[in-house]
């Protein structure tokens, strides 16, 4: 009989909050990334990043659904987490363990990464997306 092997606990976490952080800033992240490749002009990644955005430049509906979405998936982390390691036989105070550390290793490297790409996101968009966009519409500074 072979024995189940327990769960990376910082794989696992890292898996899941880099996928959290990733999910909940796509509104930023992706039009950059697509700007930065040649993919899309710049008129183009503002009016898709608008799209997630309110005119006073706070969170929109779908910036809190891409929200809603990252913390769904921490949370499937953890569960998901915690139902691999039921499998295995191991002390319930070592599970309560992980489970917490997950969880806080989750939480902070989620929240870690979100903030960093929200940073580079908006300086990529005032140092060249803006820019690119006055160009398009042939605005003047």
């Amino acid at each position: 009989m072979t024995q189940k092997k327990d769960p990376n606990l910082i794989k696992w976490g890292v898996k899941y909050s880099i996928s959290a952080a990733l999910a909940g800033i796509l509104c930023c992240v992706a039009p950059a990334v697509l700007f930065m490749f040649g993919l899309m002009g710049g008129v183009y990644a503002i009016s898709f990043a608008d799209f997630f955005y309110e005119e006073d430049g706070s969170s929109g509906t779908g910036a809190w659904i891409l929200k809603i979405l990252a913390l769904c998936i921490g949370i499937y982390g953890v569960y998901k987490f915690r139902k691999k390691q039921n499998q295995c036989s191991i002390d319930p105070k070592r599970k309560k363990k992980n489970l917490i550390l997950l969880s806080i290793i989750i939480l902070i490297l989620g929240i870690g990464l979100f903030l960093s790409l929200e940073k580079w996101s908006a300086w990529y968009f005032d140092e060249y997306i803006v820019p690119a966009q006055q160009k398009e519409l042939n605005i003047k500074n």
